[in-house]
């Protein structure tokens, strides 16, 4: 499942993937509209500006807008950034693998594949949503 945060930091980019291009969306705007509690929120773009999705720009009309096409910033991006691996054991991860301790042989541990089939049709979904995509839904 996904995280709050996740959740959060996507309602954030689809918000701000349908304003028109150059518009800077102040904090409390994105927080109302996409009913995301707004301290919350801070730490979220925070996350994205650091993760080059996002950028800011301070001042009395300061806010926060895409730097990355919504056409490239896919549903893996932003839950790798928020939630770590997609796979379900770390054995079966491709960034964040791991040896189980509990396992004799890698190479003929049937769980291990079959974690590994469900890695790679879940990443080939979520690579292939983009937030330009969820915005034309």
């Amino acid at each position: 499942m996904l995280s709050h945060k996740t959740k959060y930091a996507l309602k954030a980019l689809l918000f701000l993937a349908q304003q028109e291009p150059g518009y800077i969306a102040r904090t409390i705007e994105i927080a109302d509209t996409a009913a995301i509690p707004k301290k919350f929120l801070e730490q979220i773009l925070l996350d994205l500006k650091r993760a080059h999705l996002v950028g800011s720009k301070q001042g009395k009309f300061g806010g926060y807008y895409l730097i990355k096409s919504s056409n490239e910033i896919t549903m893996a991006d932003i839950h790798r950034l928020f939630d770590g691996a997609i796979a379900l054991l770390p054995c079966a991860s491709l960034n964040f693998y791991e040896p189980c301790s509990d396992c004799k042989s890698e190479s003929e541990c049937g769980l291990r594949h079959g974690l590994i089939a469900i890695r790679e049709e879940t990443l080939k979904t979520m690579q292939g949503i983009t937030i330009a995509s969820l915005v034309k839904k």
